[in-house]
This record gives C-alpha cells, sequence and structure tokens, in this order.
C-alpha cells in the first residue's frame, strides 16, 4: 500500500525531495451517540482503516492536494496565504481547515506541500473519514513543520477547524477518538472535561462488524446542528429549575423529576435521549469490566431504540439494517453509529455467525432498500503514525 502510494505520489507530483507516509485511523463509536455535545461520555475506538497520507513540503507557498479517491477531480491548488472556507468547495476544505486552525492557534503555516490523501474509510459512512483527514492534516503539520502539539491538541485543533471553518457543529468525540486511538482498546472518555480511560475490549469469540448502508450523508446538511440546538434549548429550560451544566450532569431520576420544565414535547425527546444515553454508556463499560458482553449488546440495542425513537435520526437505511442484525442467531448487539441519516451500523457478532451475519442482513437489506449494503469485520487499531 505505501509503495503503491508513493509510487502514485512521484506521478503526480514528480520526483524529488523529502516524501513522508503517514496514516491517521477511521473511528467507531460502540456506544454514546450524540452525548459528546451534552457533555456525557462517550466509548469509540480507533480502526485499521482509515486515511493515508504522502506528504512533502515545499519551498514556495503553494498548496497542491490530490485525492485518490477523487482522481476525476485532479490536482487541485491553493496557497498557504489564500486558507478560507469556501461553501462550493470540495474535499480540501478539510486539510485548508487544520492548517488555517493551527494559524489560528500561533502556529502559521508559511510554506506550502504536496499532498496525496488515499482513505478506506467508504466516504460519508459515519466512519469518520473527515476527522481522519483533519488528524492525519494535523499530524503531517506536527511532523513536516516541528509544531509543538500532542495528540490531544491535534484532536482539539480539528473540532476547531471542523466548526469554525466547515461550519459543523460537531462535538469533540471523533476527532479525540482517532488523535488518541489504542490498539485493542476503547476510549471512555467524559466529553464536558476530556478525562479519559482506556478500556481493553475483550470479545472473547465474537468480532465487530461494520455495515454501511451505502445511503450518503452531508453532516453539513443534515439535521445535526437542528439537534444540537433543540438540545441546547432544552438545557437553558431544565437549568431555569436544576443547577447544571450540561445534559450530561443528569441521572434518569433526576430528568424525570425536571423534564416538565422543558416547554415542548419533540425537546423532551431529545434531551431525554441525551441523558438515557449517557447513563447507558456508563452501564456498557461497566458491563465490559464485569466480562459481561451480553449486557453490553442489550445496551446497544437500547440505544438504536433511543436514536429512532426519541432523536429521531436513523431512517429506514439504518432501521432496516440494524432490525434484520436482531433477528440473526449470534448477534449479541447492533445499533446505528455516527451522525445518522445514513451511514453504518456497528454489531458485535460471534464468531461463527459472522458468514450468516453479512448473507442474511445483506439479503434482507438489499430486497427491502433496493440496493446493496458493504460489511466490514473490523480490528481496533491506534491513533495517527508516521509510517515511513
Amino acid at each position: 500500500m505505501q509503495k503503491k502510494l508513493v509510487e502514485k505520489f512521484k506521478e503526480i507530483f514528480g520526483e524529488g525531495g523529502d516524501i513522508r507516509v503517514y496514516f491517521a485511523p477511521g473511528r467507531v463509536n460502540l456506544i454514546g451517540e450524540h452525548t459528546d455535545y451534552n457533555g456525557g461520555h462517550v466509548f469509540p475506538c480507533a480502526l485499521t482503516i482509515g486515511t493515508y497520507g504522502v506528504a512533502r513540503k515545499r519551498d514556495d507557498q503553494t498548496l497542491r492536494f490530490y485525492s485518490v479517491n477523487f482522481e476525476r477531480l485532479g490536482v487541485l491548488e491553493s496557497s498557504v496565504e489564500q486558507l478560507k472556507a469556501d461553501k462550493k468547495a470540495d474535499w480540501t476544505n478539510y486539510p485548508k481547515g487544520v492548517m488555517w486552525a493551527f494559524g489560528q492557534k500561533g502556529m502559521k503555516v508559511e510554506q506550502g506541500m504536496d499532498l496525496l490523501l488515499f482513505g478506506n474509510i467508504p466516504n460519508g459512512s459515519g466512519l469518520s473519514s473527515s476527522a481522519s483527514v483533519e488528524v492525519l492534516t494535523g499530524y503531517v503539520l506536527k511532523d513536516l513543520f516541528g509544531f509543538d502539539v500532542s495528540n490531544q491538541d491535534l484532536a482539539l485543533i480539528g473540532q476547531f477547524a471542523e466548526n469554525q471553518f466547515n461550519g459543523v457543529n460537531c462535538g469533540i468525540m471523533d476527532q479525540f477518538a482517532i488523535a488518541m486511538g489504542r490498539a485493542g482498546h476503547a476510549i471512555f472518555l467524559d466529553t464536558a472535561d476530556l478525562k479519559y480511560e482506556y478500556a481493553p475490549i475483550k470479545l472473547d469469540g465474537a468480532k465487530i462488524v461494520i455495515s454501511c448502508t451505502n445511503k450518503k450523508r452531508g453532516l453539513g446538511d443534515s439535521k445535526y446542528n437542528e439537534r444540537r440546538s433543540e438540545c441546547e434549548q432544552a438545557l437553558a429550560e431544565i437549568q431555569e429549575v436544576v443547577g447544571i451544566r450540561t445534559l450530561g450532569d443528569l441521572s434518569e431520576e433526576q430528568f424525570e423529576q425536571y423534564k416538565a420544565a422543558v416547554k415542548d414535547e419533540t425537546r423532551v425527546k431529545r434531551a431525554r435521549h441525551a441523558v438515557y444515553e449517557n447513563q447507558r454508556t456508563l452501564k456498557a463499560v461497566e458491563a465490559l469490566r464485569n466480562d459481561n458482553v451480553k449486557l453490553f449488546g442489550e445496551l446497544m440495542n437500547a440505544s438504536h431504540v433511543s436514536l429512532r425513537d426519541d432523536y429521531e435520526v436513523t431512517g429506514i437505511e439504518l432501521d432496516t439494517m440494524v432490525e434484520e442484525a436482531w433477528k440473526v442467531e449470534g448477534v449479541i448487539g447492533s445499533r446505528m453509529t455516527g451522525a445518522g441519516f445514513g451511514g453504518c451500523t456497528v454489531s458485535i457478532v460471534k464468531d461463527e455467525a459472522v458468514e450468516a451475519f453479512i448473507e442474511q442482513v445483506g439479503k434482507a437489506y438489499k430486497e427491502k432498500i433496493g440496493y446493496e449494503g458493504d460489511f466490514y469485520v473490523v480490528e481496533i487499531g491506534g491513533g495517527p503514525a508516521r509510517l515511513a
């Protein structure tokens, strides 16, 4: 893979110079969805699929970008002096946003670079291809220009770029999971204060299977910002009767006690999901600590029901994937993962059932939706790295 990409880089950008190869993973969230901007907990892990980058510093201020995934677009040129968000722009808004964000944090990128990217995360799948590109770009800048930043800084800079440059009001989870990934572990992260711990994922006799609906969704265009705003309004209403900072501060009992303060039934549902999902995440991590994978699976299932009924971010494609998964013997748990409105589901499936799972769910999905889904049996990988 690395050798092929370097050859492609030389073909596109020419020989010579100090050519370096990098990788940043994608991520999947096992449980804790739409809690990261509500002050709750999340439980994501980095994957062994992700984004590869080949980069070389230039002597001028020109930026040249090329994506193997979007070859039809060819080489896209820009300059370190022209780093501004453009609604009509293409995928280069993600790396440019990170360069801009470095400048905003006092680390101005003075020289240009040639950057070739290749991602083996399905585009628009909800496995965080955009955050993967952001963390990768940050890691490239750190390595090429010697910026003094930690991996946690890279996560925060990536989120800042997504919020301020690309206009997507995302939480910290995606960038954090990617920047801080550790092989064989998920990250139990409190998004309110960024306290985190690594939890080993021991799925003896089972695998994580990602099912991609192949329904594309654009985060900025989706109802993501709308859901966030509904939660903020609900929080403000609850804060009038009790002193909390975030919805993540509430237990289920407290929410039931104070929910009458929320003036709109839809906002009650949104806030209920945020509170209950946070509590489910706490219980799920505890279940894993006790080697209770069965309970973990049940909490995953309950998470999907809440995302479907209270948060209303699933849709027929994700619901079909999950409901068909629940019918397969050997499925421990299954739920949508990511922002929703398309993208992927994550399932924990017993080893002996993986083949039947892919066959049965794939067949039923195609019959109902009219086109095929894709399935990935994944491993939990580490964070960003320079490969060569």
